[in-house]
C-alpha cells in the first residue's frame, strides 16, 4: 500500500467528540495565550506576556538577586557534573540535560555568574556593572527573560502537542514552502514572536528542532528570520524617536523590508548551505510528497487528532513537560545571555570597535541620500550588542527622515547579542557565532535599501 493510500484509509477513521475535544480545547487556550493581542493601559501585548509582566511587578527588586543566586548554583552545578560526573546525578536524565555541557558552555556559564555578582554588589571594575553595561542586562533584561521564560515554558506543550502545529503545518505549507522553503508549521513560530516577543519564537523552534520536526537548515533559518520583534518592542522604539505619528507607514516598512528578507535569506549562505537532516527519527512528519492526491485539510485534522490523542498528552506530563522547559531556559540560556550580552555592550560602549564598522556604512547612506549619515553609519551595526542601542544613537539626531530609517533598520535586524543572538548560541539549535555576524550584515543589507527607498516615498 502506498503512502498515500495509507493516508487515504486514515483519514476515514472516526473519532469521537472527545477526541475532538482533546485537540481543540488546549489548542484554542494556547492561541488565546501566545497569539491574541490585547490592550492594557494603551499598550498591546499577549496573555503570556501580561502575566510575566505582573510578576515581574510583584516580584519588584527581587528578581536580579533571585537571578544571580540562579546563575551561582547553575555555574556550581555545571562544575560538578560536567568536570566531575558524580554517577549519582549524571545517571539522572534532567541533570545530564540541564548540567551537563560542553566546556566552552562551562566557562560561558561561569562568566555569566561572575558578571551578575559583580554588578548585584557593584564590585570591580564600573565599565562591567555600570547601568548601560551589566547593569543593563540583570536589571533590565534579565527580570523579563525569567518571568517570560516562566510561564512560555510552562504553557508552551498547549501550542506544541496537541495537534495546532500539525493542522496548521499540513494547511499552509504550500504557502511556506516556496516562499521562505519552509514547512507550514513554521508560520506559528513567527505569529508567536509577532505577537508576543522573539524570545518565545526561539524556545518554541528550538523544542520542535529537538523533537524532529524541522531539519538543521529548517531551524536555522527560522529562529534567524522568524523570531521577529513583536509589536509591543516596535512600538517602544519608535516613541523613544519621537516618531508615534508614522506608526502605519513604519510598521508597514518593516513588513516588507522583513518579507523580502525572509524570502532572500534562505537562498543564501551560510543558511543555504546548513544540511537538511533532522537531529532524531520523528515518524510523525508528514512529507509533501505524501500530501498529493490527499484532501489537505481532512489529512491536517488527522494529523492533528492523532497528536492531541497521545499518551503523553496527559496532565502530569504536560505539566512535567512544561517545567522541564521552564529550567532548561532559565539554566541553559540566561546565563549565556548575560555574559554574551555583558561583553558586547562593554565592546558598544568603551570601545570604537562599531564606530569603526560602521564607517563603510557612512558612503553607503551618502549615496542613499540619508541625511547625517556619519551619525546614522554607527546605529547600522551597534544593534548587533542590542536592539535597544541604535534608538538611543537616533535619539540625537535631527532629520526625521534618518531617525525613521534607524527605526527601522532596528527592528528587521534582529540578531541582538543581549537577547535574541544569545539565546540562539544557548540553544541546540545549528547556529554558530559567525553565522549569525554574517546573517546581521545581510539582513542590514538587504533591508537598509528597502527602507530608504520607502522612507523617500513618505517624506
Amino acid at each position: 500500500m502506498s503512502a498515500i493510500q495509507k493516508e487515504k484509509r486514515k483519514i476515514e477513521t472516526t473519532y469521537q467528540l472527545k477526541d475532538y475535544m482533546k485537540f481543540i480545547i488546549p489548542s484554542l487556550f494556547g492561541i488565546f495565550l501566545f497569539m491574541i493581542p490585547l490592550t492594557y493601559n494603551g499598550e498591546i501585548t499577549i496573555p503570556v506576556a501580561f502575566m510575566a509582566k505582573q510578576v515581574e511587578g510583584l516580584l519588584g527588586g527581587m528578581i536580579p538577586s533571585l537571578m544571580t543566586f540562579i546563575l551561582l548554583f547553575v555555574a556550581i552545578m555545571t562544575i560538578v557534573v560536567t568536570k566531575l560526573e558524580p554517577k549519582a546525578l549524571v545517571k539522572k536524565p534532567l541533570m545530564k540535560t540541564l548540567f551537563h555541557v560542553k566546556p566552552v558552555w562551562v566557562y560561558v556559564r561561569i562568566l555569566g555568574m561572575l558578571f551578575a555578582v559583580m554588578t548585584l554588589f557593584q564590585i570591580g571594575p564600573e565599565w562591567i556593572w555600570s547601568d548601560y553595561t551589566g547593569g543593563l542586562l540583570l536589571y533590565d533584561l534579565l527580570p523579563i527573560l525569567f518571568t517570560v521564560f516562566l510561564f512560555a515554558g510552562f504553557l508552551l506543550p498547549l501550542l506544541l502537542n496537541f495537534g495546532l502545529l500539525e493542522l496548521c503545518g499540513i494547511l499552509l505549507n504550500k504557502i511556506m514552502r516556496p516562499l521562505f522553503t519552509l514547512p507550514g508549521r513554521s508560520s506559528i513560530d513567527c505569529l508567536a514572536s509577532w505577537m508576543g516577543d522573539g524570545t518565545i519564537g526561539v524556545l518554541l523552534t528550538n523544542k520542535q528542532y529537538e523533537e524532529g520536526f524541522y531539519t538543521k537548515r529548517e531551524a536555522a533559518v527560522i529562529g534567524t528570520t522568524f523570531s521577529v520583534v513583536s509589536i509591543t518592542f516596535s512600538i517602544v522604539i519608535l516613541s523613544y524617536l519621537e516618531l508615534e505619528h508614522l506608526f502605519i507607514p513604519y510598521y508597514m516598512t518593516i513588513a516588507i523590508a522583513g518579507f523580502v528578507a525572509a524570502v532572500i535569506l534562505p537562498r543564501i549562505p551560510p543558511l543555504s548551505r546548513k544540511k537538511d537532516e533532522y537531529v532524531v527519527e520523528n515518524k510523525q512528519i508528514v512529507k509533501d510528497s505524501d500530501m498529493k492526491g490527499v484532501p489537505i485539510f481532512k489529512l491536517g485534522m488527522e494529523k492533528a487528532l492523532e497528536r492531541a490523542a497521545t499518551k503523553n498528552n496527559g496532565i502530569g506530563n504536560t505539566t512535567r513537560n512544561g517545567l522541564k522547559n521552564v529550567l532548561d531556559m532559565w539554566f541553559g540560556v540566561i546565563p549565556v545571555v548575560m555574559a554574551l550580552g555583558t561583553i558586547a555592550l562593554i565592546t558598544a560602549e568603551h570601545t570604537s570597535f562599531f564606530d569603526l564598522l560602521g564607517m563603510p556604512f557612512i558612503p553607503l547612506l551618502d549615496i542613499m541620500q540619508v541625511p547625517e549619515a556619519d551619525q546614522a553609519a554607527q546605529a547600522m551595526v551597534i544593534g548587533f550588542a542590542d536592539m535597544f542601542l541604535p534608538a538611543v544613537i537616533g535619539s540625537g539626531i535631527e532629520s526625521e527622515f534618518t531617525r525613521f530609517v534607524i527605526a527601522c533598520v532596528s527592528v528587521t535586524q534582529l540578531i541582538y547579542m543581549s537577547e535574541v543572538g544569545g539565546l540562539l548560541l544557548a540553544s541546540k539549535l545549528p547556529v554558530k557565532f559567525t553565522d549569525l555576524v554574517v546573517i546581521f550584515l545581510e539582513r542590514t543589507f538587504v533591508t537598509l535599501p528597502i527602507i530608504v527607498l520607502i522612507a523617500h516615498i513618505i517624506f
